[in-house]
């Protein structure tokens, strides 16, 4: 499976989209996670993903005002809560851009299928992208339910950004989204680190001279996700995640990886993919 830094993929609404790039969660609003986002961009990564929720959009807007033109890199963002319904929206979104210092958003998400308006806040973002404001639609946590209600409502996100590594694979979700050609992006790759110690993802590395990090990484490209993982810890952590492009998981190590993370699954605590149509809200 060939691709690089570069690659993008095209999603269902004609937009392109970076297969690799830097996640934010947990990075704090500081200084720090301004150098940290501005080497990534230096060093060539071209999507960026944060959330209202990880309060550290402003970093990521002078990082990009800074380093390189708008155009050139690919920002998603997420909206937390649909609570408040199309006036939350705006609010929040309207904050969003000023925050990211821009006057649209190419992947904008809805955090998670919670908080009752789901639907009626989806459509309200259909109206957005008319306007210009935001590329790419998509969701965020979203089971296969979720997804069978929007399409009901006549909606198919572009894509669906999901917790993704070996020992949590969400295959039914994974397998709906291919269907119905919906990207599929995968956070948390590293599992949030506590994998990285396993006696068969260091073996792993051993035999492709790459760290578990990495293993784990390209396991997430190879098998067709959009890969954030993240970083608070400089760059030197960006450069060994990004140095994935150089080697190719044999097809017996894909499905050997997969198959042993399957006979232990963990994920890395919160899954909103079980949430009711309550929380989902009217359909």
């Amino acid at each position: 499976m060939s691709f690089t830094l570069a690659s993008r993929i095209r999603l269902n609404d004609g937009h392109l989209m970076p297969i690799f790039g830097l996640g934010l969660y947990q990075a704090a609003s500081s200084s720090k996670t301004t150098q940290i986002i501005t080497d990534a961009i230096r060093l060539g990564y071209s999507l960026i993903d944060t959330a209202e929720l990880y309060r550290n959009e402003s970093q990521v807007g002078e990082a990009v005002k800074n380093s390189i033109d708008r155009k050139e890199i690919f920002i998603t963002t997420k909206l937390f809560r649909t609570n408040d319904g199309c006036q939350g929206l705006y609010k929040s979104f309207n904050h969003s851009l000023q925050q990211l210092n821009t006057n649209y958003i190419d992947l904008y998400l809805i955090h998670a299928p919670q908080g009752g308006h789901v639907l009626e806040v989806y459509k309200e973002m259909v109206q957005l992208q008319k306007e210009g404001k935001i590329r790419s639609i998509g969701v965020s946590n979203f089971g296969v339910q979720h997804l069978k209600w929007l399409k009901q409502a006549g909606f198919v996100p572009a894509v669906n950004q999901i917790e993704l590594h070996p020992w949590w694979p969400n295959e039914d979700i994974v397998d709906y989204c291919r269907t119905n050609n919906i990207a599929i992006m995968g956070y948390s790759p590293l599992g949030k680190g506590h994998f990285l110690n396993d006696p068969y993802l260091i073996k792993l590395s051993e035999k492709y001279g790459k760290t578990p990090a990495q293993i784990l990484i390209r396991w997430s490209l190879q098998n067709g996700f959009i890969t954030i993982p993240k970083t608070t810890s400089g760059i030197e952590r960006l450069k060994e995640n990004m140095n994935v492009f150089d080697f190719v998981l044999s097809d017996e190590d894909m499905k050997g990886l997969s198959n042993y993370g399957k006979k232990n699954p963990q994920n890395t605590g919160w899954d909103p993919t079980k949430n009711s149509k309550e929380q989902f809200g009217p359909i």
